[in-house]
């Protein structure tokens, strides 16, 4: 409607000249599309934080019930967003998906998240301690094993474990990270958490310097 009186009427009284400059018109035509779009986005980017808090935390669903693993581990990527995303010091860290067509699975899908949860972000961590250099990558893949075995592998091209370390990587209060930066209960907790409540397994195969890669093993029916 404004382009349209601005067309037919080039020439406005002085009054309305006087306003369209103290209001700077012509900007807010250009940024108020701008504005918007960027409104919508935000928005949409609450509403999937929204949305993955609800799949993370899933406090309706304390009992064993079937999910979708893939549902789980992409709420858990929504809510580290952030810590993904590249800074001055780190190029962003690319994350690679290589899903199988998985059955639902049976299992406590609050607790799976938090050892999602757990898994990536130290697997940031490790990224975030090498060289600045690296571009920083993380892969994750699921997998049928067999009828009633799925696995998840969570790997990193971070720094990677010293081969000293690795036999108490999931001993309570052991941590390989720098004094203050971790509880030492992180990878301990996401061992109770499979084998205890899951009857699964969870491994790592590790390299010094050539980053660390975390095997889940849950069965598909508990």
């Amino acid at each position: 409607m404004l382009n349209l009186y601005q067309q037919h009427f080039p020439e406005p009284p002085t009054i309305i000249k006087a306003e369209i400059e103290a209001i700077n018109l012509d900007f807010l035509q250009d940024d108020l599309l701008k504005l918007l779009n960027s409104m919508r986005i935000g928005t949409e980017r609450i509403r999937g934080i929204v949305h993955s808090l609800q799949n993370f935390s899933r406090h309706d669903e304390s009992e064993l019930k079937k999910v979708d693993i893939h549902q789980g581990i992409d709420s858990t990527l929504m809510l580290l967003q952030s810590r993904l995303k590249g800074t001055a010091k780190h190029p962003e860290i690319i994350v690679i998906k290589d899903y199988d067509q998985l059955p639902k699975i049976h299992c406590y899908s609050g607790q799976l998240n938090q050892v999602f949860m757990n898994l990536l972000d130290n697997a940031i961590d490790s990224i975030y301690s090498n060289s600045v250099s690296v571009q920083g990558e993380i892969k994750i893949q699921t997998r049928v094993m067999s009828k009633n075995q799925i696995s998840i592998k969570i790997s990193d091209n971070g720094g990677g474990i010293l081969d000293k370390s690795k036999p108490k990587l999931f001993e309570p209060f052991f941590t390989t990270k720098p004094v203050g930066k971790g509880t030492g209960l992180g990878l301990f907790i996401c061992h109770k958490i499979i084998v205890n409540q899951h009857g699964g397994n969870l491994y790592c195969h590790s390299n010094f310097g050539q980053g660390a890669e975390f095997i889940v093993e849950i069965p598909i029916t508990n």
